[in-house]
């Protein structure tokens, strides 16, 4: 077999494993670091949160960015619905959630798909959502904007870099959706005590050359 062949054998094989690990859910508990990933709840709600209902959408609820979720994540991939997680959240861990989720339905589905992996407790994980959640300080910018503003990506990773000791590009993406910021993802040790390079999800971030940010809620 050519070296050439071998080569993308080896590329095939590797990409059925990890699609295979996400599809099969993983080992709870298993995984590298975490994503902290921060929502920009205008573009939510102009692209598909008022059709949904979602009460993050009424007025003054969130203005500028909330906690989409905590995810574990691997170096290549990702586990989710790992399972059996023998644990629902209960009234309790959903009030807990709530103190740094926008929405009970997205608590609800952040454990199921990601807190199931991460081998905590619902009340465990939603504690560890809270405290990377601490662990990241938002740009003053970004803090209730009352109007629409374009900013490039790199305007919007050196704004995080600038007021978060330790951060840098390889550690982050910024995403967009229909022209619009969409999220803010950090890369975060599984202590939670520092960031971390993730070239994977890195390389997730808009190819745009600048994004709209819609105005707070």
């Amino acid at each position: 077999m050519s070296r050439l062949r071998l080569a993308a054998l080896l590329l095939a094989l590797t990409s059925s494993a990890v699609a295979n690990a996400q599809s099969r859910g993983g080992a709870a508990g298993s995984f590298d670091f975490y994503v902290l990933s921060l929502s920009w709840s205008a573009t939510f709600c102009n692209t598909e949160g008022r059709n949904r209902d979602s009460r993050q959408c009424d007025a003054g609820r969130n203005p500028g960015f909330v906690v989409h979720g905590l995810w574990p994540q691997y170096e290549r991939g990702y586990p989710s619905f790992c399972g059996p997680s023998g644990r629902n959240p209960s009234r309790a861990n959903i009030d807990e959630a709530l103190e740094v989720l926008p929405d009970a339905g997205l608590a609800r589905h952040q454990w199921r798909k990601h807190g199931s992996c991460s081998g905590l407790s619902p009340s465990g994980y939603f504690a560890e959502t809270r405290k990377a959640r601490g662990r990241v300080q938002i740009p003053p910018p970004f803090v209730a904007p009352r109007h629409g503003a374009r900013w490039s990506t790199r305007e919007i990773e050196q704004a995080f870099i600038a007021i978060n000791p330790g951060l840098r590009p390889d550690m982050m993406a910024v995403t967009c959706k229909r022209g619009m910021l969409e999220e803010v993802r950090i890369c975060v040790t599984r202590d939670l005590r520092g960031f971390r390079p993730c070239q994977e999800v890195d390389r997730d971030s808009c190819r745009a050359p600048d994004v709209m940010i819609p105005s707070a809620l």
